[in-house]
Formats: C-alpha cells, sequence, structure tokens
C-alpha cells in the first residue's frame, strides 16, 4: 500500500490515517467490482446512543461506497438480551449476510460479551468473538480487531521494523491494549504494557521504539516520555473545550517522534477501513474464495 505520510517543518513525519483509509476503501471498492456476489454487513444496535447512531451511519455509508450490502437493525432499549440473540442467530443463518457487528455500547440491562459471542464466529467482522481473540493469542490471526489491525497497518506504512522492536501498549483494554500488543508480539516485537498501576511510567515509554497509547487521558504521553525517533500511535480521544484531545501531547511530541498519528485524522478512519476490509475477507471466505 502506498505511503500516506506529511511533513512539518522540523521532518518529522505526520501519518496520515484519512489517506491510508481511504487508499484502502478505493481497493476494496475495485475489488467487489470483480465479484459476481455482493458482500453483506450487518449492524446490530440496541438504544439510541447518540455517538453510536452517527457511527453506525458512517459505516452506512462506507458500505455503500465499497458496494456492500448494508443492514441496520435497530431495536429499543427496552429489547431483552434473548431477543437480541435472536436477532443475531437469525443473521448467522443467512446468506446473503457475510459480517455481522454489535453496536456498544448496548443498554446496562444486557450483557455485551454475550451479544458479542453469539456472533458465528466466521461472521465476526469486528473479531472481537472470543474464538478469534483465542486465534490472536495462539498467533492463528484469523478476523482481527478493527482498531489493533490499523494501528499495525498505520506502523508498517512508515517502514519501521517491527520485528526486534521494543514496543510499549499504554493500556490494556480488550478492545485495543490487550489485543494490539498480542498482534505486535505475532510480529517478534518486545511487548510491554503499561497501565494505572505501572510503575516508573515514563522510563517504560522512553524506551520504546514503537508506543501505543490508549487510554483516554488527554496529553498523557509527552515529550520527555518518548524516545527520539520513535513511532508514535494515538488512539485514546477526548472531547474537550479545544476539540478532540488525544492521549498524546501532539504538539510536543511532533519535536521528539520520527512518527506520529493525529487526533483526529489518524486511527480513527483506520478502524472504520479494517470493518471494511474484515467483511470482505469473510465474505470470499464464506463463498469459497
Amino acid at each position: 500500500m502506498p505511503v500516506a505520510l506529511g511533513h512539518d517543518e522540523i521532518g518529522t513525519k505526520i501519518i496520515d490515517g484519512k489517506e491510508h483509509a481511504r487508499l484502502i476503501r478505493r481497493e476494496i471498492r475495485r475489488q467487489v467490482r470483480k465479484l459476481k456476489f455482493t458482500p453483506g454487513l450487518a449492524v446490530v444496535q440496541v438504544g439510541d446512543d447518540p455517538a453510536s447512531t452517527v457511527y453506525v451511519s458512517n459505516k452506512k455509508k462506507d458500505c455503500q461506497y465499497v458496494r456492500f450490502h448494508s443492514e441496520v437493525h435497530r431495536m429499543p432499549t427496552e429489547t431483552p438480551q434473548a431477543t437480541v440473540i435472536e436477532r443475531i442467530q437469525a443473521l448467522n443463518n443467512r446468506e446473503d449476510i457475510h459480517g455481522i457487528i454489535a453496536q456498544m455500547p448496548v443498554p446496562d440491562s444486557i450483557d455485551g460479551d454475550a451479544v458479542i459471542n453469539a456472533i458465528a464466529p466466521e461472521k465476526d467482522a469486528d473479531g472481537l468473538n472470543l474464538v478469534n481473540l483465542g486465534n490472536l493469542l495462539i498467533n492463528r490471526e484469523k478476523t482481527v480487531p478493527c482498531t489493533p489491525a490499523g494501528i499495525i497497518r498505520l506502523i508498517e506504512s512508515t517502514g519501521a521494523e517491527i520485528e526486534g522492536s521494543r514496543a510499549v501498549c499504554v493500556g490494556r483494554s480488550n478492545l485495543v491494549g490487550k489485543p494490539v500488543g498480542l498482534m505486535l508480539l505475532n510480529r517478534n516485537a518486545t511487548v510491554i504494557y503499561c497501565h494505572t498501576r505501572t510503575r516508573e511510567l515514563v522510563s517504560e515509554t522512553q524506551q520504546a521504539d514503537i508506543l501505543v497509547a490508549a487510554v483516554g487521558s488527554p496529553n498523557l504521553i509527552t515529550a520527555d516520555m518518548v524516545k527520539p525517533g520513535a513511532v508514535v500511535i494515538d488512539v485514546g480521544i477526548t472531547i474537550a473545550e479545544s476539540g478532540f484531545v488525544g492521549d498524546v501531547d501532539f504538539e510536543s511530541v511532533k519535536e521528539v517522534a520520527g512518527y506520529i498519528t493525529p487526533v483526529p485524522g489518524g486511527v480513527g478512519p483506520m478502524t472504520r477501513a479494517m470493518l471494511l476490509e474484515n467483511t470482505l475477507k469473510l465474505a470470499l471466505a464464506q463463498r469459497g474464495k
């Protein structure tokens, strides 16, 4: 894939997630044109969380661009968990639906993990089913979580060598921190996980050739915490009075880093692009391509 990088006045390379995502969508669209069937993606959304509704709408637009069939199954907040799982099971059985995602968050009355694990592993477009996470753990990557997949793609785009590098993941969530660390480990990096109980966080991050910040703590990572020339991936996003703020103090860290992702416009667009790529892979596998 072409490298989408910008340069600031001191030569630090800004990794353009929007451009990478655009190139991925364009390539998927090209591949879909050659198929004799239409990949299908279904989204199950319970409740009316405003951010989720916007995100689902954007997913639908992405599907339209790449010529996927897409469906959004919106269910009221009071829908029983059993009914949600029944809907997912019905989608599991449909031949025209190749990928399914359960939009999070779900209402407190519903066990989100149970809903995700109701999705058949071969249709799990988000890569969050326990079977797919288990395959990731034992280095048999099949469908992997979208945000970590996008992070790996951005790191690879810089030309930085993952194998043998020291990678530090600040954050240990099941959605980003843990899986991206496993993906880096599977690519032969030496991986260190840091979190709220980590002692001497600064000394850990200062040794990172690859630094992934995914904790949702605005401007946590400052210039003095970054190894000169490191690849810095900012996953966190917080809404502040000034706009969207990442976990990395971008203005100071860009003076030190070799490569850095902005917020917004870095990891976020890649998450949506990886969902499309996952869905295409699932569709091809189900059709024996």
